[in-house]
């Protein structure tokens, strides 16, 4: 059967990566449907080229721009507006795998949406468990669906982990997570004070999106992948682990009881999980060249410093406090790293931000409901905004 896919977040790194896999196969999957917040002439492109059956788009101002760059096809597809419409392409009942490549709180809504429709959901929406955690695992529940992790790390644990299926047991001591240390790893502390959006955007090791790749120049990324996984697996903190690999070639590895290590290895391409997850249980080609273990060379681990990097140990503090401090954690970081790209924040004050806003979330209650999951990230986000101003920044 061909699989129906929906790309949630078509023009951004990780969309773009799906379909450039998706091309190779084109017997086994279809693209039903593209959604995109911007790039419209881009979005057009990929739908002359893929011909979906729908797309979703922010607003009637983006539709008709949309339209313009389509110009005249003779298979223009349905258009569904703003966030309903982006729920209702998630749950479209063709749709057999949706794919969440939407970046922040955005996603959350037709994460839900998809998991709600019992849809099998390639996850690359950190904030979905970050932000709402258990009631995003009960929708799942709930809904029939089924989660594949389209995070190298994430991924890369599924694969390692008991039986192939993502499960963790009693044989299962812990589990380690790779960072790659990011564009300043060998950066001090000084060094950190004067750098530019421009520095923090180039990652070393992999092509993104400008605040994911912010992130992981503070290594909050990989703090969201802590608070993601411990979630997604059912782990306490203390059996997430991090540590420092530069190459960025083992992604993950699962301690097990009797002091094996297993790591997956491959090149830093998000078309290597990607296309594990598409075709899970089964393989295909992913279009990157083979991994070649003769010219591989050393692989180096260290400890991160959570002194330079303070956004780690954050996101652990944060794990550790709850439900609210993660959604606290989320909300004061995306306020922040917008902050540093369009505003002037400067780099060294993303986290004291952050840490000011968790700070404050220790007084709050954890949410019982989705309802109370918005209310405390419109809140922290507020805060985060008001705190900002101490360090001259006015949105």
């Amino acid at each position: 059967m061909v699989k129906q896919i929906v790309i949630l977040g078509a023009t951004g790194s990780v969309g773009q990566s799906t379909l450039e896999v998706l091309s190779l196969h084109p017997a086994e999957f279809k693209v039903l449907g593209l959604s995109a917040q911007s790039k419209m002439d881009e979005l057009a492109s990929l739908c002359s080229r893929f011909k979906p059956a729908f797309v979703a788009l922010p607003n009637q101002a983006a539709a008709e721009k949309f339209s313009s760059a389509l110009g005249f096809s003779v298979s223009k597809p349905t258009i569904l507006l703003g966030e309903q419409g982006l729920c209702e392409l998630a749950a479209l009942s063709e749709a057999t795998h949706i794919v969440a490549a939407i970046v922040g709180a955005a996603g959350l809504p037709s994460c839900l949406a998809a998991a709600d429709a019992g849809k099998t959901i390639l996850l690359a929406n950190k904030e979905a468990l970050v932000m709402a955690g258990t009631f995003f695992l009960d929708a799942l529940r709930r809904g029939g669906a089924t989660l594949l992790p389209l995070d190298s790390e994430h991924n890369a644990l599924f694969q390692c982990l008991p039986r192939g299926q993502g499960e963790v047991d009693a044989s299962v001591r812990s589990v380690w997570l790779t960072a790659s240390g990011g564009p300043f790893l060998k950066h001090s502390a000084s060094d950190l004070v004067g750098v530019t959006p421009a520095q923090a955007c180039k990652h070393p090791k992999w092509a993104m999106g400008r605040k994911i790749s912010v992130d992981s120049a503070t290594l909050m990324n990989k703090g969201l992948e802590v608070i993601e996984a411990a979630l997604m697996y059912g782990l306490t903190a203390e059996r997430v682990k991090v540590v420092i690999h530069p190459q960025s070639t083992i992604h993950a590895l699962v301690q097990y009881q009797d002091g094996s290590l297993l790591a997956h290895l491959s090149h830093p391409d998000m078309r290597v999980p990607i296309s594990q997850a598409l075709a899970y249980p089964d393989r295909i080609s992913s279009g990157v060249i083979d991994l070649d273990m003769t010219t591989l060379g050393s692989l180096d681990f260290c400890a991160p410093d959570l002194d330079r990097f303070p956004c780690l140990r954050l996101a652990f503090e944060a794990l550790a406090s709850g439900q609210h401090a993660c959604i606290a954690l989320n909300a004061a970081n995306e306020v922040a790293v917008e902050a540093f790209l369009e505003f002037g924040l400067p780099f060294t004050a993303i986290p004291q931000v952050v840490s000011n806003v968790v700070l404050i979330s220790k007084t709050w209650r954890a949410p019982q409901n989705l309802k109370e999951v918005y209310a405390l990230d419109v809140l922290a986000r507020q805060i985060a905004t008001t705190e900002l101003t101490h360090f001259g920044v006015n949105k």
